[in-house]
């Protein structure tokens, strides 16, 4: 049975998300996959600003989540994959979520407006970057019809993960 996906709306990131996103982040479960703390308040900021400037030139971004009652729950959107290591070049999809949220279909619903937003601005692919243990991640991969393409670990810490593909193609 498949139930419905809750109402959420995708915006641009404000100057003032980055203080929602510093408050909702700060718990260990939500980090457990990035790094297990939480990021300092200029993190966000510069990140927040930086999504800006990636809708400005591209049309898409890593968007603020935002429920049916208004509040910011979360982020998830494209960005082009800068590390030195990976897809580089690619457009990865990602989200992270509130954990007061999880479990509701927020980051499906989301993830699909995303793929829908990213085919429209021309993008033929995107990949997602999942922590290997990141059952949560993987599933909404599965839901989004993405593929396995890669199993890898990281340089630096040394953590399995798993690349996932989509053909935007129609």
């Amino acid at each position: 049975m498949n139930r419905a996906l809750p109402v959420v709306r995708l915006r641009v990131p404000t100057d003032e998300d980055a203080l929602a996103w510093h408050r909702i982040f700060d718990d260990p479960d939500v980090m457990e996959f990035h790094g297990g703390r939480s990021a300092e308040l200029s993190v966000y900021e510069e990140l927040t600003a930086r999504q800006r400037r990636h809708d400005a030139k591209r049309g898409f971004c890593l968007w603020t989540m935002v429920d049916e009652s208004g509040e910011v729950i979360g982020f998830t959107g494209a960005q082009p994959w800068e590390r030195e290591w990976g897809p580089t070049g690619e457009i990865e999809i990602g989200w992270r979520l509130g954990r007061a949220y999880w479990g509701r279909g927020y980051v499906t619903a989301a993830a699909q407006m995303t793929l829908e937003r990213v085919r429209a601005a021309g993008v033929p692919s995107v990949v997602a970057m999942v922590h290997a243990d990141n059952a949560r991640s993987i599933a909404v991969t599965q839901r989004l019809g993405m593929q396995l393409a890669e199993v890898y670990t990281t340089p630096v810490s040394k953590q399995r993960g798993h690349r996932y593909r989509l053909d935007l193609q129609l």
